[in-house]
């Protein structure tokens, strides 16, 4: 290998994310940042909009601590792709979201990211039946050797946050994320959730909803919601201490055991539907619950088995489908679980910057409103011939993105009062990089 020199350049101006110009399109015709901040005023020697470009940007990389904020105080290609004014030390930074948490997060984060997704027109995908799937769900962050602010025991065996996000389409954009303490039940203020949620997936679409929720949120007051405000939902049934054997007794007299499934030997499923009637505030409901009961005499490795295991599950819903049909439309809940990776591992944010409880939130919500822009860029950049050579799929993983359009290397220039960003002459994501910048600019 021939030795090769390296010198810093004290002329010329480099930077590894010119991807972040897209994130500052986004932010600015889409997000609408400075609008939404303007009329609270500056906040600060330092505005709130900057401050929520700065997180932004920095999350975009995959940074979620504060002091990464020190190496971007003085990177003018940062700076410029997210119109930042100043950029503040990581212990100010830290300071400002401590001292405003809660107003950042009510009054200008969360807009934002509703604005983001009305304003960008994302493309929401609905199901075959018309409706948009609303797939919400905890999944518990380890901070475990922490003395953070309401980090207690998760149900998953560690010391944590149990934080909630709910996700609509099949695009799977975060419409709502909420901090909470690891110790709580998923079912706790969850009504609250599901208002916010609501209310924001109806300023994106006007197709018909459909809440998927798994066991947690097997709830009464669930229920009511739904029919009440006139959504539709499949809700996975917790059977509690409801006997297995006296379902398959049930299930025996009815004589619905399946051939579609086309079961192994050894095994046989019956599906039929039940109907339950409650009252509330006297009101009368009628609940329709998909019913599912498995009985295995052979295991799947062939070995008979002395007592034959019984397995039951159901599914409140509200669609008047198949039986089948509602089981299949539950399996795709499942997809939520990989957009909670993107955020613990993409955007590297699995252990929470800070020890208030607020200012958590904080961050978690501007990571709402940063994996939203990253996947918007994705379907525009990463899904058509332009886009570098990758495997055919859907969709695109916020890692992806950041890999294909975020970390792409620019030149800085500065000339006849024009600002250039010139890309390397073998960049294969330019052609993509250019169409998706030509689209944001035009708005």
């Amino acid at each position: 290998m021939p030795k090769v020199k390296i010198e810093q350049s004290q002329t010329e101006t480099y930077s590894a994310q010119g991807g972040l110009l897209l994130v500052g399109q986004c932010l600015n015709t889409y997000a609408q940042v400075e609008e939404i901040s303007a009329p609270f005023g500056p906040g600060g020697e330092v505005s709130n909009a900057d401050i929520i470009r700065t997180s932004v940007g920095l999350l975009a990389q995959g940074k979620s601590d504060f002091e990464a904020a020190e190496n971007v105080r003085n990177d003018k290609p940062f700076m410029l792709s997210l119109s930042i004014q100043r950029v503040l030390s990581a212990s100010r930074l830290r300071q400002r979201m401590d001292e405003n948490a809660r107003f950042l997060i009510e009054n200008i984060v969360v807009p934002c990211n509703i604005a983001f997704l009305k304003n960008a027109n994302v493309q929401v995908t609905p199901i075959y039946t018309g409706h948009v799937p609303i797939d919400a769900d905890a999944t518990p962050y380890d901070n475990s050797g922490t003395k953070k602010e309401h980090v207690s025991w998760t149900y998953k065996g560690f010391n944590g946050y149990n934080p909630m996000k709910v996700y609509m389409g099949e695009e799977g954009w975060c419409i709502a994320a909420e901090l909470r303490p690891g110790s709580w039940n998923g079912q706790r203020e969850f009504l609250y959730i599901l208002e916010r949620a609501n209310e924001a997936a109806r300023k994106v679409t006007s197709r018909p909803l459909l809440y998927r929720l798994d066991s947690q949120h097997d709830a009464f007051a669930n229920l009511v919601w739904m029919y009440d405000n006139e959504n539709d939902c499949i809700i996975k049934w917790n059977k509690r201490k409801e006997s297995a054997h006296d379902w398959l007794k049930y299930a025996e007299a009815l004589g619905h055991w399946c051939s579609w499934t086309k079961p192994r030997p050894g095994k046989r499923v019956g599906v039929f539907t039940v109907y339950v009637t409650r009252e509330h505030n006297g009101k009368t409901y009628e609940f329709r619950r998909v019913m599912r009961v498995t009985v295995r005499t052979i295991d799947k490795k062939g070995q008979r088995l002395l007592i034959p295991e019984v397995e039951v599950e159901g599914w409140w819903t509200t669609l008047e489908l198949a039986d089948e049909a509602i089981i299949a439309l539950y399996r795709e809940h499942g997809t939520s679980e990989q957009h909670h990776s993107e955020f613990k591992t993409d955007l590297d944010l699995e252990r929470l910057p800070s020890g208030y409880f607020n200012t958590n939130d904080l961050v978690l919500n501007i990571a709402m409103l940063t994996y939203n822009i990253l996947k918007h860029i994705g379907l525009c950049g990463l899904m058509d011939k332009k886009a570098p050579v990758r495997h055919p799929a859907k969709r695109r993983r916020v890692k992806t993105v950041m890999q294909e359009l975020i970390n792409v290397a620019v030149r800085l220039i500065e000339r006849s009062r024009q600002i250039w960003f010139r890309f390397s002459k073998d960049c294969t994501s330019y052609p993509a990089f250019e169409s998706v910048y030509e689209r944001f600019a035009s708005g």
